[in-house]
């Protein structure tokens, strides 16, 4: 049998403690916040998901949900609500809520929040055990759009350099719809 996980609360909100399942409600869990990329809020604790990585994503309009890249896995997007711009091989697709985007391994992709108000987006990937299977390609499409690296690279630190770090925190009135 397997056990309940204990949801154990932190200043910024609910986090499983061990494996096991749970049920925990998004505008509940622990979220990550950055005044760049948007928020988002992953649902594990100590324990990482084996198998799947799962998160939903609030991006503002202009703002990119991560640097332009492409991964070793498989990773599939459901827009839920508001708009963005789905940066993919080098094209620019305008998405809407229910449009789903499926990124085959070495998918380049990054999404832009676009409209009026924030954009929700469930995203879910396959774990793999080579954890340095990602590369952020040098893409003129990212960079117009702030989301690309100028050189390409596969460490995320650099990546990531120009911009202010993760600051956890509780759920932010208002990101969600509902």
């Amino acid at each position: 049998m397997i056990r309940e996980a204990e949801l154990i609360q932190t200043e910024s909100g609910l986090v499983p403690e061990g494996d096991g399942w749970f049920v925990v409600n998004a505008r509940d869990a622990r979220w990550g916040h950055t005044q760049d990329m948007g928020s988002w809020v992953a649902f594990e604790g100590d324990a990482r998901f084996r198998d799947l990585g799962i998160n939903v994503a609030v991006i503002r309009p202009g703002q990119p949900s991560a640097m332009y890249h492409a991964e070793n896995s498989q990773e599939d997007f459901l827009v839920l609500s508001g708009e963005c711009i789905l940066l993919v091989e080098g094209q620019e697709r305008r998405l809407k809520p229910w449009d789903l985007v499926h990124c085959p391994p070495w998918t380049e992709h990054v999404f832009v929040g676009a409209g009026e108000g924030p954009c929700v987006i469930v995203m879910v990937g396959a774990r793999q055990a080579d954890r340095d299977g990602v590369r952020c390609p040098a893409s003129a499409v990212a960079q117009k759009h702030g989301a690309g690296v100028s050189r390409e690279t596969s460490s995320a630190r650099e990546a990531y350099a120009p911009f202010a770090p993760v600051e956890e925190g509780a759920y932010r009135e208002g990101d969600l719809p509902g």
